[in-house]
C-alpha cells in the first residue's frame, strides 16, 4: 500500500513539474516574441521621428529665412 501510494504521489509530481516547465516554456517564447515585436514598433516609431524631426528642422529655417527676408512671404 505504501508503494502505491508513494509511486502515485510520485507521478503527480512529476505531472505538476511537467506542467510547470510546460507553460515557463511557453511564457519564455512568449517574452521572447514580444521582445522581437516590440523592438520592431520601436525601430519603427524611431525612424517616424527622426523623419518629423528634419521636416520640423528645415520648416525652423525656412521660417527663419522668411523671417529676416519678408520678400520671400509675397
Amino acid at each position: 500500500m505504501f508503494v502505491a501510494s508513494s509511486n502515485s504521489r510520485d507521478w503527480e509530481n512529476r505531472d505538476f513539474i511537467s506542467h510547470i516547465s510546460l507553460n515557463v516554456r511557453r511564457l519564455f517564447e512568449f517574452l521572447i516574441q514580444f521582445e522581437a515585436t516590440t523592438k520592431s514598433k520601436l525601430a519603427s516609431l524611431n525612424e517616424k521621428l527622426d523623419m518629423l524631426e528634419r521636416h520640423l528642422e528645415l520648416l525652423e529655417v525656412q521660417l527663419g529665412t522668411a523671417s529676416t527676408n519678408p520678400s520671400l512671404l509675397t
